[in-house]
């Protein structure tokens, strides 16, 4: 019976362990991301300036 206990405590670790790394992983990427999409939106930001000049209404 005890065992049976310890298997199940080590599976619950297992999956704790994972749920874990995968959530460290997964806030990794969305760090990148945002800080990727920030950098794009002021390199367009800039772009749309320096040609107001051009647009025409």
């Amino acid at each position: 019976m005890s065992d049976n206990k310890e298997v199940r405590l080590e599976q619950v670790y297992k999956t704790m362990k994972r749920a874990g790394v995968a959530n460290i992983v997964l806030g990794i990427v969305l760090i990148v991301f945002s800080v990727a999409t920030g950098v794009c939106m002021l390199i367009n930001g800039a772009r749309l300036l320096q040609r107001k000049s051009n647009i025409l209404f």
